[in-house]
């Protein structure tokens, strides 16, 4: 699938990727709308009606990831909640061999992800997969997400890589979408991010449900 001689830089976002994307659908499906309810007394069904219009009008915006914006909109101690269920927190099937793989090649090996630095702290010291990565990167440092055409110029500056050779893998459509508009050529969709839920048709990207298929030839 991939020509590892032809790749000089590896780009990987985390949740749904490397990280279980469960942990994240779990939270914020049910886990906030249930702190919120008991919050609002509501019924949970209530707090899901009432947060869904506000969480749709984020996706894909900074606001969805960034944990202080949702502790200020919903007045709940987002932070501390995530590390109520961190212990839904799990690295995907081979993901760790894959990185150490990788890491121990040549090429630069970046961690490329929209969660806020409260969030990639709490998942790096509940898996220690930062030990694998040249630098972690959060999209808010740079001020917006990563499906957002600006992320992608802004990214290269501080961490340049050719198009040509720099590969990215991630589980969201709208991210290899706004990458693929950058120029890059090396893109690869995530096919089962949340171990809990069926395998995703993904038709437009090559596709992998674990890394084993990506690393014949590294």
């Amino acid at each position: 699938m991939i020509n590892w001689e032809k790749i000089d830089t590896v780009l990987l976002d985390m949740d749904g990727t490397l990280l279980d994307l469960n942990y994240d659908n779990h939270f914020w499906q049910e886990f906030v709308p249930l702190n919120y309810a008991k919050q609002q007394g509501l019924s949970l069904s209530e707090a899901k009606i009432k947060l869904a219009p506000q969480f749709k009008k984020m996706e894909g915006q900074l606001e969805w990831y960034c944990l202080d914006y949702w502790s200020d909109t919903l007045q709940l101690d987002i932070t501390g909640l995530k590390m109520e269920v961190a212990g839904l927190i799990a690295v995907l099937p081979h993901v760790i061999e894959f990185l150490e793989r990788v890491s121990q090649s040549s090429r630069t090996v970046l961690l490329v992800t929209n969660a806020h630095r409260n969030s990639l702290g709490l998942k790096m010291d509940k898996t220690c997969l930062n030990r694998f990565f040249d630098a972690l990167i959060s999209s808010h440092d740079f001020g917006v997400a990563k499906e957002q055409a600006e992320f992608w110029p802004r990214l290269q500056q501080q961490h340049p890589f050719d198009k040509q050779r720099t590969l990215l893998v991630d589980d969201s459509l709208a991210v290899l979408n706004a990458a693929k508009q950058f120029g890059l050529e090396q893109l690869i969709s995530i096919s089962k991010p949340d171990s809990t839920r069926p395998k995703k048709i993904v038709q437009d990207y090559p596709a992998i449900e674990d890394f084993r298929e990506l690393m014949t030839g590294l």
